[in-house]
């Protein structure tokens, strides 16, 4: 293992809520929300105002609102996440070749191979600038951690949140670790945990005491061995900067379960068209297409399909997962629904193209004049979605505070006003219009206009 601290992980600092403070100065300071609205929506991201009254990711959005009732509890806006995403990332790689992003919020950057840092100094003044750049290009807040290894470096990252930057210096790893949960290592989840647990192993102290050869009776050969080397603080994981995508897809959950066969079609329809887009935005093509069902019961069946070769036609797509629904059972109502994408290339077949026009052609009329058909909703379901941007045309640009009983409710400001006033307008009133995100901070480059996705 190197012996310099110049593994940097970057996680930035409740990003989904923190992005939306950032947009709407109203919600600066207090508890925001991101997620899904509806009866089984779950918390993406909590501010940390929020996090005070115990929302967490992952939690149940009614479990949120019991705990926080007065936070602001907005929809994602994913394409300006995205868009801020990569400003970020774009701050890494010039640090260094070697950036390997683990989400939008997260990354890890090998510094001396970009020549940044070569020493515990010039590491931590690298880590100092790259957190100043990233506030001055976003308005944000992140966290650094400097190791010599991936894993120290999240550590570090971790105890520098929020808002700081903490760098582990050599010799006083195993020091570090010692009185640390197991679970804070790479590869011990819940059930490895508790597995631990029961057998005396809570601290990573106690598991190196344990031994490898105790470890491997516990764990089996390849856990134990990679365990036991962590806990003496030996990572030797590089920074990978290309990760290969082994698949595109997009799902959607209901609030409520859809019983109708025909609206369960169209559906399918609709999200095969959604990951034909995200397929082609990233360019790629693949030959597997797969359709994910969850129904009313949580029984979840994936079935799939391999074409002749890869296609990024949402024609074929679109058919594919149709003739795969008709191999499920939806009677009982279904919950969520997926459809992905694998086997990618960068290239087309060009007689899948023929293929989908002859399959098209000789079609019964009904399916061959089916075309990409959007989600039923209602105007207001639409449009006046809770958190994203509208314009008026006398007001100027606002956000959604809520919607319900024929009116939406708007507050007018930007990310450069002070916060703003809140007004009432008919859904229908022909002066507001969805409007694309702001950028986050005067000159910073435009913002990516909101997708489907949220």
């Amino acid at each position: 293992m190197r012996n310099v601290p110049t593994i940097l992980h970057l996680d930035m600092d409740a990003f989904f809520a923190s992005v939306e403070q950032a947009s709407k100065p109203s919600l600066r300071g207090k508890a925001v929300v991101v997620g899904g609205l509806g009866p089984r929506g779950v918390v993406a991201t909590a501010s940390y105002e929020a996090r005070t009254f115990g929302v967490r990711s992952a939690m149940p959005m009614a479990q949120a609102r019991r705990l926080a009732p007065n936070a602001a509890y907005l929809v994602p806006r994913f394409g300006l996440y995205r868009s801020v995403s990569e400003q970020v990332m774009a701050l890494l790689r010039a640090l260094s070749p070697l950036v390997e992003p683990l989400s939008l919020d997260e990354a890890f950057v090998d510094l001396e191979a970009g020549g940044t840092a070569w020493d515990e100094e010039s590491a931590r003044l690298a880590g100092v600038k790259l957190r100043a750049d990233i506030r001055t290009g976003t308005g944000l807040t992140g966290s650094v951690g400097l190791a010599a290894s991936k894993m120290l470096a999240k550590i570090a990252s971790e105890q520098a949140k929020p808002d700081g930057l903490v760098l582990i210096e050599p010799g006083t790893e195993r020091a570090l670790l010692a009185p640390l949960p197991v679970r804070t290592l790479p590869g011990v989840g819940p059930a490895t945990g508790d597995h631990l647990r029961r057998a005396g192993i809570s601290t990573v102290e106690e598991l190196a005491e344990a031994g490898e050869d105790e470890l491997v009776r516990l764990l089996g050969k390849a856990h134990g061995h990679a365990l036991y080397a962590m806990a003496l603080a030996h990572d030797e994981r590089p920074v990978v900067a290309e990760r290969e995508t082994k698949s595109v897809s997009v799902e959607d959950t209901y609030d409520v379960d859809i019983h109708d066969r025909l609206r369960v079609g169209l559906e399918v329809q609709r999200l095969a068209d959604r990951c034909v887009r995200r397929l082609r935005g990233a360019g790629l093509s693949g030959r597997t297409i797969v359709l994910k069902v969850r129904r009313y019961d949580f029984s979840t069946l994936t079935r799939s399909e391999t074409l002749r070769g890869p296609t990024d036609d949402p024609v074929v797509v679109r058919e594919a997962a149709t003739r795969l629904l008709e191999s499920v059972d939806t009677t009982g109502g279904v919950r969520l629904l997926g459809v992905g994408v694998s086997g990618l290339a960068d290239y087309t077949q060009e007689d899948l193209f023929a293929q989908a026009a002859v399959e098209a052609a000789t079609a019964a009329p009904e399916e061959a004049a089916a075309e990409p058909v959007e989600e039923p909703s209602t105007e207001a379901e639409r449009h006046w979605v809770a958190g994203h941007d509208v314009r008026h045309t006398e007001y100027g640009h606002g956000w959604v505070q809520g919607s319900g009983l024929g009116r939406v409710t708007v507050r007018f400001e930007t990310p450069a006003t002070q916060p703003g006033r809140v007004r009432t307008f008919r859904v229908d009133d022909p002066g507001l219009e969805p409007a694309e995100p702001l950028p986050l901070v005067s000159g910073e480059l435009r913002a990516v206009p909101g997708t489907d996705d949220g």
